[in-house]
This record gives C-alpha cells, sequence and structure tokens, in this order.
C-alpha cells in the first residue's frame, strides 16, 4: 500500500486514460456498429438485422475504414470520462480506507457512484460527438454533418448549436454512469481485496486480470 499511495494522483489518472485510450482502438468498430443499430428505425425501416449484418452492410457501403469513422471522439472520450472517473475512485479509495482497513462494499458502490458521475459530466461532450460522427454515415449526403474530428465537430456544435448542446442528455448519461461504475468498480475492488486475502495471489497484472474477470 505504501508504494502504491507513493504514485501522485496525476499518474494515476494518466494510467485509466491511456488504458481506456488503448482499448478504444480495439472496440471503436463495436461502437459504431452499436450506435447505428440503435438510430436504426428512426427513418421508418430497421436497417440492420443483427451485428454482421450491420458490419457487412457499413463496409460494403461505406468501405472497411468507415469501420473507425469517429475515433478522434472515442479517444476524447477516454481521455475525459475514463481518466476522470478512475482517477477520482482511486483518490477517494484513500481518503476513505483505513491504515489497515478498505471501505465497505456499500462504500465502495458510493464512491464509484460518485466517480462515475463527475466523469460522465466531464465526459458528455465528447460522447456526443462520438455518436454524431459514427451516425452520420447513414444518413443521406445532403443532411451529414461531415466532421472532420471531434475537435471540429466540438466547436461547430458550439457555434451552430450553443455551448450548453455538448451536454444535451447529460442526466441520463450520468445516471447510467453512476449505476455502471458502482458495479463495476465496487465488484473490481471487492474481488481483489478478497484474491488477495486468500494468501494464494499477490497484488500485480494476474491479480488485476482475475478481480476484472
Amino acid at each position: 500500500m505504501a508504494s502504491e499511495k507513493s504514485i501522485p494522483n496525476g499518474v494515476k489518472f494518466a494510467f485509466g486514460g491511456l488504458a481506456g485510450m488503448g482499448a478504444t482502438l480495439f472496440v471503436q468498430p463495436l461502437d459504431l456498429v452499436k450506435n447505428r443499430m440503435q438510430l436504426s428505425g428512426t427513418t421508418g425501416k430497421k436497417e440492420y438485422r443483427s451485428s454482421l449484418h450491420a458490419i457487412r452492410s457499413i463496409i460494403a457501403k461505406e468501405g472497411v475504414f468507415s469501420l473507425y469513422t469517429g475515433l478522434s471522439a472515442g479517444l476524447l472520450r477516454q481521455a475525459t470520462y475514463t481518466t476522470t472517473r478512475l482517477g477520482i475512485y482511486t483518490w477517494l479509495f484513500e481518503k476513505f480506507s483505513a491504515k489497515d482497513k478498505s471501505p465497505s462494499f456499500w462504500t465502495k458502490a458510493g464512491l464509484g457512484m460518485a466517480a462515475g458521475a463527475v466523469g460522465s459530466f466531464v465526459g458528455t461532450p465528447a460522447e456526443i460527438s462520438l455518436i454524431r460522427m459514427t451516425g452520420d454515415g447513414r444518413l443521406p449526403v445532403e443532411q451529414r454533418r461531415n466532421y472532420k474530428n471531434v475537435f471540429d465537430a466540438l466547436f461547430r456544435i458550439v457555434r451552430e448549436e450553443g455551448v450548453f448542446t455538448l451536454w444535451r442528455g447529460c442526466g441520463p448519461t450520468v445516471m447510467r454512469a453512476m449505476v455502471v461504475n458502482a458495479a463495476q468498480l465496487a465488484t473490481y475492488s471487492q474481488a481483489k481485496q478478497g484474491l488477495m486475502n486468500t494468501g494464494y495471489i499477490q497484488d500485480g497484472i494476474f491479480c488485476h486480470f482475475c478481480a476484472s474477470m
């Protein structure tokens, strides 16, 4: 615990964000498919029968690299949302920990809710940009926004629709993040603590992997 506390909080924030950004490089196509399928039907017809059908249709109509449309927004979302939520959770966890005792499971859940709420509020502008960019290709050509990147999206949204548009839908987003992080972070911390208490698994990558699973 002493060596863990010696790591500056800023570094912990950065590690969390970089980990999320690295994961985005792999899951961005799935995020795009998810958004397209959720938007499917708004024009009066269901566009995709399944995830596989969505992937095949998108590649056929827009090219294989279109699966990474909105990547800059996905990376910014992780840099803001994930960095904030993991950093705040780690900081709060240390604040609520006694010298030889970790917080209770319900305290961890509360800390996860707080971290998720703040993180999602910070990350909402990037998430709006991500949803718009990933959904753009399904619109008629004349209706597409054609954002060049996430920063172009943010600047144009502010200029054309007002700064508060960046937080449109923030309420449901915050509530969702509170539930997700209360379950995810609290369960992870509790599982890690339980594994280490067995005496067979030490703190390290394998312990983190098992706790995450």
